[in-house]
């Protein structure tokens, strides 16, 4: 692939492949990122922001949409992958000022039954500062090497992960951040043993979860997931094609939501036992 036209160097591409993350790279500008915060807390306020609201919002809102399909972000993550590209999943990620949520050590990969795994990309949007403070991203650089380790669950009410889905890191070892602007973003591999602390700011962090999978990807439930196709073709027809939302909180996108949210919590239902040995 072209670097020029992927949006990626020679030397970027082997950096992520080495260290298994990328950081900070920029896919909108301060004044964009200022507008989609806007949007996201206006339909807040009026719709409330239950958890499986946070989830797929790219399916029910026009302008998470907007930002998944962003050249920006499609061109490095397109060197990564190739260009044929879904939206698996997506999560919002918000973390209250002065707040004790954290994301405990975990791989990306572990729930989420995808083959082959490694293909997986996840890319965090920043909407808001995410700096050291507020608790952004820590990564275990090159962790991903080792491949899929056995978790845990150790259940916390501050952990966003409800699940307590968690891996002993240790102490002693070398953790790097990923501080994001508003309109950066990050980019790791599913692999890739990843944190982050409570929000000490005054301040809301908000990022948004994006995954990114080849087309050639699969997901090894028995539950048909859908997933939307935001670059190239799908010759593989692993996945349902979600339509694109024509408005925000359009009724009928949200009964697309809806069902797609279902289908989801069913297949983490078989996945997660499984990740942890289950028959």
């Amino acid at each position: 692939m072209n670097p020029q036209t992927t949006g990626l160097d020679a030397a970027s591409i082997e950096r992520y492949r080495s260290d298994g993350w990328l950081s900070p790279l920029r896919a909108f500008d301060a004044a964009q990122a200022r507008r989609y915060r806007r949007l996201l807390e206006e339909g807040e306020a009026r719709h409330g922001s239950s958890p499986d609201l946070k989830r797929k919002m790219h399916l029910y809102l026009r302008w998470v949409d907007e930002i998944v399909r962003l050249p920006q972000i499609l061109d490095p993550v397109e060197a990564i992958i190739g260009p044929d590209i879904l939206v698996y999943t997506i999560t919002l990620w918000l973390k209250e000022p002065r707040s004790e949520a954290f994301v405990s050590w975990h791989q990306d990969s572990t729930y989420f039954g995808l083959e082959p795994a490694d293909q997986h990309i996840s890319a965090w949007v920043a909407l808001s500062p995410s700096t050291a403070e507020s608790g952004c991203v820590a990564v275990l650089s090159g962790s991903h090497r080792a491949g899929q380790l056995p978790h845990q669950t150790q259940v916390d009410p501050a952990n966003l992960f409800g699940n307590g889905q968690t891996v002993t890191v240790d102490g002693s070892a070398r953790i790097d951040t990923m501080p994001l602007a508003p309109g950066e973003f990050s980019l790791h591999h599913t692999h890739l043993l990843h944190h982050s602390q409570p929000n000490r700011s005054d301040d809301r962090r908000i990022g948004l979860g994006i995954s990114y999978v080849p087309t050639r990807c699969r997901c090894r439930s028995s539950v048909r997931l859908s997933a939307s196709l935001v670059r190239g073709e799908d010759r593989y027809g692993h996945f349902d094609l979600d339509p694109r939302p024509r408005i925000d909180f359009d009724p009928e996108a949200l009964a697309i939501h809806r069902r797609a949210v279902e289908r989801w919590h069913a297949a983490r239902a078989e996945l997660i036992p499984l990740a942890h040995g289950g028959a």
